[in-house]
């Protein structure tokens, strides 16, 4: 490291009831010169006293402990210590214990098989503040998003609603659409409003695109 430049160094705690896992991870966390281990612990409970008195930076924690889970220890810092960032490091790549964690408030998801940079990056990443997730987990994530999302019950439109969503998905502007149908400018606007809800959009893009999906609407000329 140059001289002059000031790297913060990055405090963390262990949690994983193997102690050879830990020292394995300890080891290999303090090659790293921005990043040492204050403290270690052989359960959740041990975890939630030592995160207190030591108040690390990132608190790594294994799924699966005795006393606390790796999941009710991060729910615990959540709503005690919400800057400490987490990291779960675990052998499950399970999408129960991955969404588990997630909604717990965990930072970041990396299995114990990534290689020991993968894992330091991780602790950096979580500790700036952002996420950090495993390429296997965030596949994972992103199907159960796209699943939960595609499964979440849809209110019907109104036969007027779907009028409005067609013109739009043909490209029509508000004003257009309002001539088409004879009301105002701020009706279809309302109604766009309404259709968004329904479907659980934020845009007529969105709402274009998953109406057309789920059969709502179609864009092929009526005969006759």
């Amino acid at each position: 490291m140059k001289s002059g430049n000031v790297t913060r160094t990055i405090r963390v705690l262990l949690a994983d009831d193997h102690a050879v896992v830990r020292k394995g991870i300890r080891e290999f966390l303090e090659e790293a010169s921005d990043i040492v281990v204050v403290a270690e612990a052989a359960d959740g409970e041990e975890a939630k006293h030592l995160i207190r008195r030591h108040l690390p930076d990132v608190a790594i924690l294994d799924v699966r402990m005795p006393k606390a889970t790796g999941i009710d220890v991060t729910r615990w810092i959540r709503n005690t210590f919400s800057s400490i960032g987490v990291l779960i490091l675990s052998a499950y790549d399970d999408d129960p214990f991955v969404m588990a964690a997630l909604r717990a408030g965990a930072n970041g998801y990396v299995l114990k098989t990534a290689e020991a940079d993968e894992i330091i990056a991780a602790v950096r990443a979580v500790h700036r503040g952002q996420s950090a997730l495993d390429t296997t987990i965030a596949q994972k994530l992103l199907t159960h998003l796209t699943n939960e999302r595609t499964s979440m019950p849809i209110e019907d439109l109104t036969p007027r609603e779907r009028e409005v969503l067609t013109l739009a998905a043909k490209g029509l502007t508000n004003r257009a659409i309002g001539q088409n149908l004879g009301i105002s400018d701020r009706t279809v606007q309302g109604h766009l409003a309404n259709i968004y809800a329904k479907l659980q959009v934020g845009s007529r893009t969105e709402a274009v695109t998953k109406a057309l999906q789920l059969g709502l609407i179609t864009l092929l000329e009526e005969e006759g």
